[in-house]
């Protein structure tokens, strides 16, 4: 779990960058693209199909590639997860440090969208109630919604809290890092953590190895 939260930070993280640096896109988020793509068919200033249907495409490719070859047990998948998005991460934030314009931001969000899709294809196959990792509408409406159960040994308040409290972590940091120093920095910072659950989960997996 705390694996898990981990990724979930840096989800707030990235798409701080994408809505303050990319222009009115997602990448992680992808209810927030297919209602930005209306507006913007609607003609709304400010938003961009091409934009929109970049981050679908890539997202949706990242979740396939996902889906495909994230399928092992658990502990080995959110590890090679966590790896592939920190060389994703890794490789937008040089982009955002070396290059500028049109062609630098679509190159960052397809490189984000596609980390984002791997994500949630991990997530859905941990299957971990409360923890989609990505998003927090259902996770805020189990909390209103169901008795507390803060007592529970498995307290799904508890888990829902700390999953909105993870995400909202993450945007507030990304965004001060994006306002204050830069994108590069804030994607940079992102996948250092991501790189931290990868040896971490890499670790596990050797401690869980039966003996030779």
């Amino acid at each position: 779990m705390p694996l898990l939260l981990t990724i979930t930070v840096v989800t707030g993280a990235v798409d701080a960058v994408s809505i303050l640096r990319l222009g009115h896109v997602f990448v992680a988020n992808m209810t927030g693209n297919v209602v930005f793509l209306g507006f913007a068919l609607a003609g709304a200033a400010g938003f961009s199909v091409s934009a929109s249907l970049v981050a679908l495409g890539a997202f949706l490719s990242g979740a396939a590639i996902g889906g495909r070859v994230l399928t092992s047990a658990p502990q080995r998948l959110l590890a090679r997860a966590a790896t592939s998005e920190a060389v994703l991460c890794g490789a937008a934030a040089g982009v955002a440090a070396t290059a500028s314009g049109t062609t630098a931001r679509y190159a960052i969000t397809v490189l984000l969208a596609v980390a984002m899709g791997l994500q949630n294809a991990a997530a859905r196959s941990l299957a971990i109630p409360d923890l989609t990792t990505t998003v927090v509408t259902l996770t805020l409406t189990g909390l209103a919604a169901d008795a507390p159960d803060v007592s529970s040994p498995n307290s799904h308040t508890l888990r829902r809290t700390t999953a909105v409290i993870a995400i909202l972590a993450g945007a507030v940091a990304g965004a001060i890092l994006v306002l204050h120093t830069s994108a590069a920095w804030a994607l940079g910072s992102a996948a250092l953590c991501l790189a931290a659950v990868a040896v971490l989960g890499h670790r596990l997996i050797g401690r869980a190895a039966p003996p030779t």
